[in-house]
């Protein structure tokens, strides 16, 4: 039976299906409301315990980009360079007669190498000046501690397409910045950003380094970056903090992103987050596979298979993939103005938190499927016609975890395709308790909204076939403990008895909107 969904605030409907009452949820404040059997606030308190949810069969994929040849490690470097910035530069070249030729001009180096196995070491500081670096080999070069400001180019450039293993110096803290206009280059060289490469970059090492991309990025690859190890701080970039052709790999290490443009962003490949912890402040998207054109041999795929990641953004979208976007795990939050979520395929959650809140689009939004199987999501989406969970007409699969949109609408689950029970509700008002709990009291759900919503989408496999809970609104929480609005103990002291409904399908609505498309 379609309940229609009453958008007026202070204003509740009653309608009798399947022998018992249903009240639908309408913003009712506490002392305003009538339970479902007119007796108004109820009264008791409730302990909160929130244990583990169970899954289904994951979904998605699986990738996580392991190379060995990326590991330093696996690599020997005998032959070692020195490069002292001061006053003057100190240059300690052993291998000048074996292939590798430095030349200078005040305090911008060059390198030029056709040796194997070379390890460049790099420290000092200078406020005008810069290393460039072409090599036949893959190299490995260490930042110990090293200051390089370079007025009018990069700070550091390599023109080589081989493996540049940069190695963060234990104990010590490195910084590079660039100019904001790059003088032109005669031969047509790129120069994208403060430190650039034409190939691969792989970061390692525990020390710690800064980045300002005064005039495009800060940290970009024609190829792709890793990140194994390190603390990476993005002061500012004009536009990506970090920008890849290929693809940007994640193992470990901290990353502290503002940027202009994106956070990062792989212009025409994928993404894999693997581990570590990510703090992006951005004003365009946090996270982006970001490829549009039709070249089917790029799939720009996102992975994240683990890792603490925050997100900011003032414009943008937080997690973007053009293609499939799959979560693993990981403890994932992010507030955006644009979706916060974005796949052009796929979306799949089958672990971890998802935490999502959307000032002024969908919370969560895939233009092909939306896919469950684990985990905790929590999706705040805008105001109608935004939702907090939009794959378009298409229906929401679920088969584990707990799921909570809330927003101006929702896209449904299908009842033939998922597992796990769910309920479609009507509205509630900002920092209201939404309580739910079966007829025996064990409560299934507190949950403290954010924001105002007139639709709400709650599943979870605490909830069970064939049964009647009973839905609270206000009230309050004492001891307990919550992430993202999501009381996980404490005793809750009841409300107003505000709905009921009974879980006779694997869907129920009884109130707000059904997005269709």
């Amino acid at each position: 039976m379609q309940l229609n969904n009453i958008q007026l605030s202070r204003l509740f409907f009653t309608c009798i299906a399947a022998g018992f009452i249903i009240t639908g949820l309408a913003g009712c404040s506490k002392n305003d409301a009538t339970g479902e059997d007119g007796s108004g606030s109820g009264s008791g308190t409730v302990a909160i315990d929130q244990t583990a949810y169970t899954s289904g069969t994951a979904e998605g994929s699986t990738e996580t980009g392991a190379d060995e040849d990326d590991l330093v490690e696996n690599s020997t470097f005998s032959g070692t360079v020195s490069i002292v910035f001061g006053s003057t530069v100190t240059i300690t070249n052993p291998l000048s007669a074996s292939g590798v030729s430095i030349t200078q001009t005040g305090s911008d180096v060059v390198i030029t190498s056709t040796v194997k196995e070379v390890e460049y070491v790099l420290s000092g500081a200078t406020t005008d000046g810069s290393v460039k670096i072409y090599s036949d080999n893959k190299f490995k070069l260490t930042l110990n501690g090293v200051s390089i400001t370079n007025a009018d180019g990069p700070a550091i450039n390599i023109q080589s397409s081989k493996r540049a293993f940069i190695v963060l110096a234990d104990n010590t803290t490195s910084s590079l910045a660039d100019g904001a206009t790059y003088a032109t280059a005669t031969n047509e060289e790129d120069m994208k950003g403060t430190l650039f490469s034409e190939g691969q970059i792989i970061f390692s090492g525990t020390g710690s380094l800064t980045v300002k991309g005064n005039y495009k990025h800060a940290i970009c690859s024609d190829d792709y970056v890793r990140v194994r190890s390190g603390n990476i701080t993005i002061s500012g970039a004009a536009t990506d903090g970090i920008h890849t052709n290929d693809a940007f790999i994640a193992d470990g290490g901290t990353l502290s992103v503002k940027a202009s443009s994106d956070g990062i962003e792989a212009e025409e490949g994928f993404i894999i987050i693997n581990d570590g912890t990510f703090t992006l402040d951005v004003a365009d998207d946090g996270i982006a596979a970001s490829y549009e054109e039709s070249d089917e041999s790029i799939t720009p795929y996102v992975n994240i298979n683990g890792g603490t990641i925050r997100i900011t953004t003032t414009e943008g979208e937080g997690i973007e993939s053009k293609s499939v976007l799959t979560i693993n795990d990981g403890d994932i939050s992010m507030q955006t103005v644009d979706d916060g979520l974005n796949a052009g395929d796929a979306i799949y959650i089958n672990g971890g938190t998802v935490y999502a809140y959307s000032t002024g689009n969908d919370a969560m939004d895939s233009n092909g499927t939306f896919t469950v199987t684990g985990g905790k999501v929590i999706a705040i989406g805008a105001r109608s016609p935004e939702a907090g969970i939009d794959c378009d007409a298409r229906a929401v699969k679920i088969t584990g975890g707990l799921v909570i949109g809330t927003g101006g609408a929702t896209s449904a689950p299908g009842a033939s395709v998922s597992t796990t029970y769910s309920v479609i509700m009507g509205g509630g008002n900002a920092n209201q308790i939404i309580h739910i709990e079966d007829a025996s009291g064990k409560e299934v759900l507190t949950f403290l909204s954010p924001a105002t919503y007139t639709t709400m989408l709650f599943a979870s496999t605490k909830l069970n076939a064939a049964t009647t809970y009973k839905v609270y609104t206000g009230g309050s929480v004492a001891s307990g403990e919550e992430t993202h609005g999501v009381y996980t103990s404490g005793t809750y002291t009841k409300g107003t008895s505000s709905a009921s409904f009974t879980t006779n399908s694997v869907v129920t609505q009884i109130g707000g909107t059904i997005s269709r498309g």
